[in-house]
């Protein structure tokens, strides 16, 4: 910084070390009552009518606050509390559906199986059929042979 003037200022602490014991009394005397006063000064602002009302109007706004936090809770639970009940209708509904196709299956089958006994059944009895057949025929002829 060229052309810059810088002026020498004396600090707290060169001032210090040539006061005398009164004086740093006095100095403490002084900082002491000056702390009371800004005390008083702060204690007379928070309860000034003013004060109260900004503290009642914070109060105002938390409650509010806290209100729309519970309110956006309780529609989030209750949209979980829907989605919960939808999910196990549907999967309520899916095993029904399971069940009766599977009841549905095992019908089939059975039918089939009663179906394919069938079947043999009567096969069974064209051969047994045929076989009392030739078994007839053969004794017709012995007994024309004779």
């Amino acid at each position: 910084m060229p052309g810059a003037v810088f002026l020498s200022v004396k600090t707290e602490m060169d001032r210090s070390k040539n006061t005398s014991f009164a004086d740093r009394l006095s100095a403490a005397a002084e900082g002491k009552k000056a702390q009371l006063e800004r005390a008083a000064r702060a204690r007379s602002g928070a309860e000034s009518p003013a004060a109260v009302e900004r503290r009642m109007a914070r109060e105002a706004v938390q409650v509010a606050r806290d209100a729309r936090i519970a309110e956006r809770r309780a529609t989030k639970l209750a949209i979980q509390a829907r989605q919960a009940a939808d999910l196990a209708a549907a999967q309520a509904a899916e095993a029904a559906a399971r069940e009766a196709a599977l009841k549905a299956e095992q019908e089939a089958r059975d039918a089939e199986f009663a179906e394919q006994t069938a079947r043999e059944a009567a096969l069974e009895a064209e051969r047994q059929a045929a076989h009392d057949a030739r078994y007839a025929a053969r004794k017709a002829r012995k007994r024309k042979g004779r």
